[in-house]
């Protein structure tokens, strides 16, 4: 049966199995991290399936991808979403646009900007600042639009603060400067942005990594 490792808003990787899933303990706080190789992994965002339906759990993705002799394997929620799922910012899946590029500033953790983009591309994936993307226009198969961004080109989120008492579980997803490398991070306990931010860029050297969510964050890790 061919392996899936996923981001979902859903995301997924392949049969390679090349994922490699760890725990990590840096500056006192505990993390479990997926790290997937984009040029050796099939790498997936799902949200709606064939019926228009919206999966909603990685047990429905696991039952469809069975259905098609594969399986769900390292896979976590993967960005913002409204109260009906619809997701709040860019949304590609499969090579379809499904929700345009926002770039306003806004309530809430999405619109503190700068926020960023994960764009999956053949055989790489990249985390852009939003203004960058735009500015770029790649062409994605796969794009999640959330926000804050964590790091931006190596440096820290400008609003972030060391000592902040905004504690929460969080996820994101950081990626190297020539997109050959992802982690797919989510913390084991409480962490303020600041804290998770240096993860990705002290522990992990990623020179770009974007915030999924917090609270409701989720990973899905079957072995």
């Amino acid at each position: 049966m061919i392996r899936l490792a996923a981001l979902v808003l859903l995301l997924c990787v392949s049969a390679a199995q090349a994922a490699e899933r760890r725990k990590e303990t840096y500056d006192g706080n505990a993390y479990t991290l997926g790290e997937v190789p984009p040029a050796e992994e099939q790498l997936r965002l799902f949200l709606w399936d064939s019926d228009d339906l919206l999966y909603g759990h990685f047990g429905s993705i696991d039952r469809a991808l069975r259905q098609q002799g594969k399986q769900l394997g390292f896979a976590m929620n993967a960005g913002m979403y409204h109260e009906d799922r619809a997701p709040v910012g860019h949304y590609i899946e499969q090579g379809q646009q499904q929700r345009r590029v926002i770039s306003s500033a806004g309530p809430g953790n999405f619109g503190l900007l700068p926020n960023g983009i994960l764009c999956l591309r053949e055989s790489r994936a990249d985390v852009f600042e939003t203004s960058a993307y735009l500015a770029q226009n790649p062409q994605c198969y796969g794009a999640t639009q959330s926000g804050p961004m964590l790091v931006i080109d190596g440096e820290l989120h400008p609003r972030f603060l060391r000592g902040s008492d905004s504690l929460n579980i969080r996820n994101g997803v950081g990626v190297t400067a020539n997109g050959d490398r992802m982690w797919m991070v989510i913390s084991d306990q409480v962490v303020n942005f600041h804290h998770f931010a240096r993860f990705f860029r002290d522990y992990l050297e990623t020179p770009n990594a974007l915030y999924f969510d917090g609270r409701v964050s989720r990973l899905h890790a079957p072995e």
